[in-house]
């Protein structure tokens, strides 16, 4: 599940980074950024239920 979570997070960033490379693709970027911390906060989530 971790790894999921990882290679969630690294296309989440390379979509973003791809985003704000290209003008108009501004809106890509912000709808990454928002996937990004929404993966996060679920992966951050889960980690500390499994160690419980």
């Amino acid at each position: 599940m971790s790894i999921l979570i990882i290679i969630l997070l690294v296309a989440w960033l390379i979509t973003a980074v791809v985003g704000f490379a290209f003008p108009g693709l501004v809106w890509l970027a912000v709808i990454a950024i928002v996937l990004f911390a929404g993966t996060a906060a679920i992966g951050f989530t889960r980690r500390k239920t499994l160690r419980r």
